[in-house]
């Protein structure tokens, strides 16, 4: 019998921490979006258009970079302070190939490397998941 897998993924706009469940999690992986506030700034100057049409772009290569995690686990929690996570679930939901992945999304404050962790273990020790 396969194991499940769960992930936990602690993101905003900016940064995704990926971390796996197990009796010690840890971080698997860091993705940063390319779409820094310098280079708003310089996409500001060629003009408002431009400008969206490219954080359009590269929040999409983003999520698909997260989204190339998630397929292999079996249960998922999004959290993190943003609507970068709904935004995400939005895709996923949207894609087949996520149909049999249950995601989870919490509304969570900024938080350092051990806070996501104890937030990531209380969520799937709950009874929800036994």
């Amino acid at each position: 019998m396969k194991s499940i897998e769960k992930l936990g993924i602690w993101m905003d706009y900016s940064t995704a921490h990926l971390m796996e469940f197990s009796e010690t999690p840890f971080e698997i992986e860091t993705i940063e979006s390319k779409f820094t506030h310098e280079e708003k700034e310089k996409k500001l100057a060629k003009g408002e258009s431009f400008m969206h049409h490219k954080e359009q772009q590269m929040h999409s290569d983003y999520f698909k970079k997260i989204a190339k995690f998630i397929l292999n686990y079996d249960k998922v929690l999004l959290y993190g302070p943003t609507n970068a996570k709904t935004e995400l679930f939005n895709i996923l939901r949207d894609d087949n190939r996520f149909a049999k992945i249950k995601i989870h999304i919490k509304e969570t404050d900024k938080m350092n490397a051990h806070q996501r962790q104890t937030f990531m273990n209380e969520h799937f020790s709950s009874p929800l998941y036994k």
